[in-house]
């Protein structure tokens, strides 16, 4: 129905999240009616981004160089590791201002039916860090839903074998069950922080 080009940009668009064919038209339509400078921005901010952001070598954040701003921040609490799934769980829980300590970033939740398994994601680079010393309290901060549970349950039983003095916690309820941490709004996301308990 379109010219091949349109055609394309229609489809790249429709396979990014929450990008239903309408939706990825409607984009692609603007794309077209916009200046060359703002239609051009857009083309280089894509580019650059997958061109200059890595993963952190000690956390896995996304990062500028070789280790993010977190990793980088002497001021942060070292002792403490809040472990996340996503980069952009790091993200909604920086939004709360509630906790100061370092991250760790998995990439994902266990999922075998998916196939997901342990080494699939950046658990023995957790066990290693806490195992090295220095870690007195890891918070694990997957997602409330079953691959996220199933991933802190299996993280906490690793950790009371491998480093038995360090302090374990969950994030407090308050955040409903089965939702992303990236939904959350910062009140429920800080109070779940703040009430954190033992696994």
């Amino acid at each position: 129905m379109y010219a091949p080009p349109v055609q394309r940009l229609i489809t790249e668009l429709a396979r990014l999240p929450g990008i239903g064919g309408r939706t990825a038209q409607r984009l692609a339509f603007h794309i077209l009616r916009s200046g060359d400078e703002e239609a051009f921005a857009l083309a280089d901010a894509i580019r650059e981004v997958k061109q200059r952001i890595r993963r952190c070598e000690i956390c896995f954040n996304l990062a500028d160089g070789s280790i993010c701003r977190i990793c980088a921040d002497v001021r942060r609490d070292s002792e403490v590791i809040c472990v996340v799934e996503e980069p952009s769980d790091l993200i909604s829980i920086e939004r709360t201002h509630e906790f100061r300590g370092r991250y760790h970033v998995l990439g994902g939740a266990l999922s075998p039916i998916d196939g997901i398994d342990p080494e699939d994601l950046k658990l023995a680079e957790l066990y290693e860090r806490v195992a090295n010393g220095g870690v007195s309290e890891v918070v694990i901060a997957t997602n409330p839903t079953t691959t996220g549970e199933a991933t802190a349950l299996h993280i906490a039983g690793v950790l009371r074998e491998r480093a038995p003095g360090v302090t374990i916690t969950r994030l407090a309820s308050g955040l409903p069950v089965g939702a992303d941490l990236e939904y959350a709004d910062e009140l429920t996301l800080g109070r779940a922080l703040a009430g954190r308990r033992a696994v």
